[in-house]
């Protein structure tokens, strides 16, 4: 079995297989040898029944995780991974890997058939471009899973994991803070990569929760709401909201005073409460 974190034993992997790297796929294979044995451990860290990885690559984070783990899924979208992951993964009987893209997948019924009442976790090294539309369609989808342990850019993981109401976050704060308790776990330099990235990465975990902080009537609504909020960070919350609902601004005005919020408050200094308040108390304004 190849050694997967080192540049030689990789370069000779990818060129038995005639495989050279896609910019468009976000490709970046992990050689730094810590790195990998620690997301494993930290996704594992509660059960270590089931896990679904996003994108395996070579192998070298599902190696760790098929160690760990009593069932491994991987969803690999580029075909011409299969037989590197072939080769790489030959040593391992728990692991099975589709040739899909994720975000098109039947996901529960993977989940219910694959690994049959296990505890399910999802663990990946995501591509950067598509890191917010998988981690919203993993929490979005109320999907069963005990946690999804994720590698992410640095400044993406920093805005995932600020608090509420603070200068970091955004909608996708409020979003993830919905569905899960996020912690960012450690930070990996770009020279962990081979190719390496003009940025660093870090690592988090979200703990899906039972059941949202907040109560919410109608959540379309409040995301619609968190998603106008933040659409022009610069104007105040008002003034966002107003634009991106198509609403009256003293309309919007009105609910936040009705609420003691200051008309000129911006939608970063909002808590998941805040959010929750102002979109029931506009919801029932603009009802009638």
């Amino acid at each position: 079995m190849p050694n997967l974190t080192d540049v030689g034993s990789i370069r000779a992997l990818l060129n038995r297989h005639d495989f050279t790297f896609s910019k468009s796929l976000g490709q970046n294979f992990l050689i730094n040898p810590g790195v990998c044995p620690r997301m494993a451990d930290a996704c594992a860290e509660s059960h270590g029944e089931g896990v679904i990885e996003i994108g395996p690559g070579i192998g070298v984070l599902t190696q760790e995780l098929a160690q760990r783990f009593r069932r491994v899924v991987c969803y690999e979208l580029d075909s011409r991974l299969l037989p590197v992951l072939r080769e790489t993964l030959a040593d391992f009987d728990n692991v099975t890997v589709r040739n899909e893209d994720v975000l098109k997948s039947d996901l529960p019924a993977l989940i219910a058939d694959a690994f049959d009442g296990m505890r399910v976790s999802v663990c990946a090294n995501l591509p950067y471009y598509i890191t917010s539309p998988i981690l919203m369609f993993l929490l979005e989808n109320r999907f069963p899973l005990s946690n999804i342990t994720v590698m992410v850019q640095k400044e993406a993981a920093e805005r995932i994991c600020a608090v509420p109401g603070s200068r970091l976050a955004g909608a996708l704060t409020a979003a993830v803070h919905y569905y899960a308790e996020p912690e960012k776990l450690f930070c990996v330099s770009r020279g962990s990569f081979m190719p390496a990235p003009n940025v660093d990465s870090a690592v988090i975990r979200l703990t899906v929760r039972k059941k949202p902080p907040v109560e919410v009537a109608d959540e379309a609504y409040f995301f619609r709401l968190i998603a106008a909020a933040f659409g022009q960070r610069r104007k105040t919350a008002a003034n966002s909201i107003s634009a991106g609902m198509h609403l009256p601004k003293a309309a919007v005005e009105q609910a936040l005073q009705a609420l003691d919020m200051d008309k000129n408050v911006r939608a970063e200094t909002f808590t998941l409460e805040d959010f929750a308040a102002v979109s029931a108390v506009l919801q029932r304004m603009t009802a009638q």
